[in-house]
């Protein structure tokens, strides 16, 4: 069972959180709070069905242990009481689950870097296939998707190509794809059929907001230049694209997706704001920062965290030892879910052995 004087602090708290919000506080204030509040309201509705089933099994049980009930409406508490039970023991799961600490950026969005590795052409077709399979996934969530910036190569591969993904719940799903992620295929440019292998690396950010990370005006030296494409050439006569840089930290972004500066500027510092917003999470969670670091690695092949085989139509996801036989859908996005689902479930499920462990 679960402590009530646990449940009834989150209880507490939750009605604390809406009666300011009705109070009409605004600004960063506002932000935090709302925040809060969508963090807290799944839970409380759990807690609310917790407290009910134990209720409803306390009824049950009484009835039957009332010697007055005769031996029909028994029979009918007994029955009553198992599948309570039954219930009862799912919803506590779910309760211990939504009880778990949370990475205070689960809710964010997220922006999701792409970098091809090993594998030249290949490796940069590869990067295409994983940037449509993320949109493509995104848009079956109901998330929204920008390509914030895009390095091509000479066959319609990409170098490396940023993609932002807005919407609730974002960073909680898409943060197990940071890694290094490999390809077993026969490529386009081979000509004798042999199976290649190469690599792409993955790393999602949460997206950071203007309260989550301050950044100081002064501590800025931006550029301006003009947008290039592929290969090189200018696309524009105007210096459009901008490079931003964060002279404590010696990190540079640059963006020239869009036609205006501004929106340019805009780009870069959101994405400057997210690799400020992921180092102090480094900071303050050590344990995390080494689990990254040992995640994204360097692009090199042996550096892998899931495996895509072209000839046997399979996908391996080496962390959970997860192998499904439906590449076709997965790399389409429309069965990426699947992978998703399953490594949520497996850290949750690990974090409550590990929460079980501490507590005996």
């Amino acid at each position: 069972m679960i402590p009530e004087n646990k449940l009834a602090r989150l209880s507490d708290r939750f009605q604390a959180v809406e009666a300011e919000l009705a109070s009409g506080t605004g600004g960063a204030s506002f932000v935090k709070l709302s925040k809060e509040h969508a963090e807290l309201a799944p839970v409380i509705a759990v807690v609310d069905q917790y407290r009910s089933t134990a209720k409803q099994i306390a009824d049950a049980e009484a009835l039957i242990a009332d010697p007055k009930t005769d031996s029909e409406m028994r029979a009918l508490a007994e029955e009553e009481r198992a599948e309570l039970r039954e219930q009862f023991e799912k919803i506590e799961r779910d309760l211990q689950i939504q009880l778990l600490p949370k990475d205070a950026a689960d809710n964010s969005s997220a922006i999701v870097e792409i970098r091809a590795g090993t594998g030249g052409d290949e490796a940069a077709l590869f990067g295409a296939d994983l940037l449509e399979m993320y949109t493509r996934y995104a848009q079956l969530q109901g998330w929204k998707t920008h390509v914030m910036s895009r390095s091509e190569s000479d066959l319609g591969g990409i170098k490396d190509a940023v993609l932002e993904v807005e919407g609730q719940g974002v960073f909680a799903k898409l943060k197990f794809e940071s890694g290094v992620h490999r390809v077993q295929r026969v490529p386009v440019t081979e000509a004798s059929g042999r199976i290649h292998t190469s690599a792409a690396t993955v790393a999602v950010l949460p997206e950071a907001e203007d309260v989550d990370v301050h950044i100081d005006e002064k501590d800025l030296r931006i550029d301006v230049f003009r947008a290039q494409g592929a290969g090189g050439q200018h696309v524009n006569k105007t210096e459009s694209a901008v490079r931003v840089t964060h002279i404590p930290t010696g990190i540079a972004v640059a963006q020239q997706t869009e036609k205006s500066q501004h929106k340019n500027k805009d780009a870069a510092m959101k994405l400057l704001r997210a690799k400020l917003f992921e180092i102090e999470r480094e900071r303050v969670e050590g344990a995390r920062a080494a689990q990254r670091k040992s995640m994204v690695g360097s692009g090199d092949r042996s550096e892998r965290i899931r495996t895509y085989n072209f000839p046997q139509g399979r996908v391996t996801d080496h962390r959970i030892n997860l192998t499904l036989y439906k590449l076709d859908r997965i790399i389409t996005g429309e069965d990426l879910g699947e992978v998703i689902d399953a490594l949520v479930a497996q850290d949750q499920a690990d974090r409550l052995t590990a929460l079980e462990a501490d507590e005996a």
